[in-house]
């Protein structure tokens, strides 16, 4: 019989804090492409000295990583006898939220800044029956209504605040892993929030203690100019880029962000 993917949290459960007990809420996320980028390697080192690989997250099931971190924080806000989640978005969160939510039968709120959300992620939450609210502000101000909200009532914050996002995430690096026999050298990743270089940085570490890879790579961050707080020193307080997934000016995870970088 052929094999049939499952998800992240069958495929690594030994790596992840769940029983038996916990009901897994999955959408087949993970299992995504590592693509080696040949023309970009060459353009880079035409001496053949380089290889590059693009992880394609693009393909889990509302198009980014935060699928697999959602996995993991739904079904322990299941199995903790949550009915409904919380968080605060610039985009990707809100779409994986509303579609991991509703897989559970749970309700969905969502936080974004008025005018400040990609229109494609924002119709994936209205579609999957997240009650959206706007203001007005930045993720930052949102991120700390929802925090605060999460402290007042019986409803799970499912921001990268909750560690299970982390534990979902590191799946990531198990992956690469996975394919290349090793970590790679380098591993290059956008820092918006922090918590996606602080989950992979994780999950090398725990592949390494088991054996799985014999190195560790050299983490590096990058943020865009104008919403930069991690390289400035300090927070942004109406950061600004295109990209809107980075336009955050207090990454929560900055702290693991930096010990992820220094220790490798």
């Amino acid at each position: 019989m052929p094999y049939s993917w499952k998800g992240i949290i069958e495929a690594y459960r030994e790596f992840l804090p769940v029983s038996d007990k916990t009901p897994i809420v999955s959408l087949h996320e993970g299992n995504t492409p590592l693509i080696e980028a040949n023309n970009l390697s060459k353009e880079i080192a035409p001496d053949k000295s380089l290889k590059i690989f693009l992880k394609y997250e693009g393909l889990n099931p509302t198009g980014s990583f935060k699928d697999r971190g959602m996995t993991m924080a739904i079904s322990k806000a299941k199995e903790n006898g949550k009915t409904a989640v919380i968080c605060a978005s610039t985009g990707n969160t809100s779409a994986s939220a509303a579609a991991y939510a509703a897989r559970a039968g749970m309700k969905a709120y969502v936080l974004l800044p008025k005018g400040a959300v990609a229109i494609g992620k924002l119709s994936q939450a209205i579609i999957y029956g997240a009650k959206i609210i706007a203001i007005k502000g930045n993720f930052d101000d949102a991120l700390g209504i929802v925090r605060e909200i999460g402290k007042r009532f019986p409803v799970e914050v499912v921001n990268s605040v909750n560690p299970y996002r982390i534990e979902g995430q590191k799946t990531a690096s198990f992956e690469i892993v996975d394919v290349l026999g090793d970590a790679p050298d380098f591993h290059f990743i956008p820092v918006g929030n922090a918590g996606n270089i602080t989950a992979y940085w994780k999950g090398y570490k725990e592949y390494h203690n088991h054996g799985k890879n014999k190195k560790l790579p050299r983490m590096i961050g990058w943020q865009a100019e104008g919403s930069a707080p991690i390289v400035k020193g300090f927070p942004i307080k109406n950061p600004q880029t295109i990209a809107t997934a980075i336009r955050i000016g207090n990454p929560y995870s900055w702290q693991p962000a930096l010990k992820a970088s220094k220790e490798s």
